[in-house]
């Protein structure tokens, strides 16, 4: 599905509505959106609660379903000097689908920043609640970690 506008928000279906959220939002940035992946728990649940940090540059989810945490990216490095929020939807929802999308370097495999996508299974509004420069080499092992 195409995304759908619904007041001053951006409303989607499936993932891919919401990496197309995440490379619009990229692009006003200027640091576009090379590569994502959708969050998925060891478990099987693809529903958290999110907390970030953005000053920091850490972020962790909240399975729905086993209830672990699960620090995003190289955000265990900056835990400690953290001051986690908890993210909520514009409607109250807690829980989110997360995908995580990254900007390269030009002609690098390396991380330059860092994208925290979100879908709200109740409303279906979609968002970025964090981005951050990020240098990390090596973009598969940084999203493997998500």
């Amino acid at each position: 599905m195409a995304l759908e506008k619904r007041g001053r928000y951006f409303c989607g279906d499936t993932s891919e509505d919401l990496q197309q959220e995440m490379t619009r939002f990229s692009r006003l940035n200027e640091y576009v959106c090379d590569h994502f992946v959708n969050v998925v728990c060891t478990c099987g649940s693809s529903l958290f609660r999110l907390y970030i940090d953005e000053d920091e540059g850490a972020a962790v989810r909240v399975c729905s379903n086993c209830k672990l945490e699960h620090p995003i990216g190289d955000s265990d490095d900056y835990l400690d000097e953290a001051e986690l929020k908890k993210c909520i939807c514009v409607c109250d929802h807690e829980y989110f689908e997360i995908s995580v999308g990254v900007s390269l370097y030009s002609g690098s495999d390396d991380v330059k920043w860092i994208y925290i996508g979100c879908r709200c299974p109740k409303c279906r509004v979609l968002g970025v609640y964090g981005n951050w420069k990020c240098e990390y080499i090596g973009y598969r092992e940084l999203l493997s970690r998500v």
